[in-house]
């Protein structure tokens, strides 16, 4: 069985249209909404579709932390809100890991919906650092329990909780992409954005995060950035614990 675990935080506008193609899924599966204290309708919207439903504090890490401490499936899949998911995307799950007995997860080839020349350009440069052994959660990670499990699971990190699993993952077996069908994300994060101004920030938190800067501490950062570069994007901060840090914030991943 298939654990698809989702999670949000003010995602009325996009996560009907996810859960009824999930629920339409011919395949064996729990769905388990973890929400970060949505102020909108989404806890509704996941009750009516009678998925599991968690209410956590506000954190992407947290929520996939939370979310994957409820799962019982062999396999677990992250899934962000915003994804256009492909009808028989499931089964493409279950039929890749059986090919490949070998690995322990993988994730999607992803493509942006935006039409602006940025938008195909992240479309191919997604594809380079995939080949490279890097990808992040809006690509739709899925890990067999086993191995997320041996692994550590998802820390419940400030940010790039997905690169920290990621990286793992990489380095404890053989992984997969799923070239066809791909998952197709939203640009609205980049709305309002320069691109140089992107990739910069790309850059500068990845290189912070090498030299062993706190997550919490690159939350900040991220933060105060994003807020520089008058992104419209809603950017959450909670605080939980984090003994790593001299910081309590915590907001979702890069991605």
């Amino acid at each position: 069985m298939i654990s698809v675990i989702v999670p949000t935080l003010n995602e009325a506008e996009n996560l009907s249209r996810l859960l009824d193609g999930l629920c339409s899924e011919p395949v064996a599966c729990e769905i388990i909404v973890v929400d970060g204290g949505s102020t909108d309708n989404t806890v509704e919207i996941a009750e009516s579709h009678r998925v599991g439903l968690i209410l956590s504090p506000p954190g992407r890490g947290v929520q996939l932390h939370a979310g994957a401490a409820a799962a019982k499936g062999e396999i677990l899949f992250f899934l962000h809100a915003d994804c256009r998911f492909p009808e028989g995307g499931l089964r493409r799950i279950e039929a890749i890991l059986d090919a490949h007995p070998e690995a322990v997860g993988g994730n999607h080839r992803l493509i942006f919906d935006g039409t602006d020349r940025f938008s195909r350009w992240l479309n191919g440069f997604y594809a380079w650092i995939r080949s490279r052994g890097t990808y992040y959660g809006d690509s739709g990670i899925f890990i067999r329990r086993r191995a997320f499990d041996a692994i550590g699971g998802v820390r419940p990190i400030a940010l790039m909780e997905d690169f920290d699993l990621v990286r793992r993952m990489e380095r404890f077996g053989e992984t997969v992409c799923i070239a066809e069908p791909p998952l197709v994300t939203s640009s609205r994060r980049f709305e309002g954005r320069h691109p140089v101004a992107i990739v910069y920030g790309w850059l500068k938190i990845h290189a912070l995060y090498y030299l062993g800067m706190s997550p919490a501490r690159l939350a900040r950062i991220y933060d105060s950035e994003r807020r520089a570069d008058h992104s419209p994007t809603t950017v959450r901060i909670a605080s939980v614990s984090d003994a790593s840090s001299d910081s309590p914030m915590t907001k979702g991943g890069m991605t």
